[in-house]
């Protein structure tokens, strides 16, 4: 486990030790070009604050969005985003990739 996981896991237990109700947002599956490895995480509290990353910033919102509202209904979500070759020229990307990100609330 990396520096930063510790980091983030830490940071998000000591959140939940101190009653905050907490979200855990995991990189699950990653395919072509991906800013983030496998493994990566972004833990958010229920005031939407977070730590970590799983996308280097291009989807990060819609996470924390998704990881709020599975702080509220205790739902799981798997996330899929992703950029076809063709959407991938069209905004001047060299390439597409996809990511899949797994939200999940602690109890």
């Amino acid at each position: 486990m990396s520096s930063d996981t510790d980091q983030i896991l830490s940071e998000a237990a000591q959140w939940h030790r101190d009653g905050r109700r907490v979200a855990l947002a995991t990189v699950v599956v990653t395919w072509g070009s991906s800013p983030r490895p496998v493994g990566s995480k972004l833990a958010v509290d229920d005031a939407g604050r977070f730590i970590g990353s799983v996308s280097g910033g291009c989807v990060e919102g819609a996470v924390v969005e998704t990881a709020l509202e599975t702080i509220r209904t205790g739902a799981p979500r798997l996330l899929d985003f992703g950029v076809t070759d063709e959407q991938a020229w069209d905004v001047g990307l060299a390439c597409g990739g996809k990511v899949q990100i797994f939200v999940e609330r602690l109890s």
